[in-house]
């Protein structure tokens, strides 16, 4: 598989992409819709409330906790995850200027 070639890209195009690449997958969308619903939870409750299998969404919540959107803290055996307000705030600016530019309609346009 060939390089990606992220580099030639600015860091918001990078940033843009990542935050997209977070809401790509149905599972992840959905564990951050619960995560917003009980503002706490473990892996365990997300097991039962998404119905996926725990290392499928482990694999999930590390891709959104690499991202930054959760946060995660240990507690005995079991990690709790929350969304991460900082980022999530970021993460919504970012995506707002980008999503909310117009385009202006011109007649010779294709």
């Amino acid at each position: 598989m060939g390089i990606s070639k992220t580099e030639i890209f600015t860091d918001q195009q990078n940033e843009i992409a990542l935050f997209a690449k977070a809401f790509g997958h149905p599972a992840r969308v959905a564990i951050l819709q619960h995560l917003f619903k009980i503002d706490t939870c473990v892996c365990g409750d997300l097991v039962n409330e998404i119905g996926l299998a725990q290392p499928t969404i482990s694999q999930h919540l590390k891709a959104l906790k690499n991202l930054g959107l959760i946060q995660g803290s240990v507690e005995g055996t079991r990690v709790c995850y929350c969304i991460d307000p900082k980022h999530w705030t970021k993460m919504k600016q970012i995506l707002s200027n980008f999503l909310n530019q117009d385009v202006s309609i011109k007649s010779d346009c294709c």
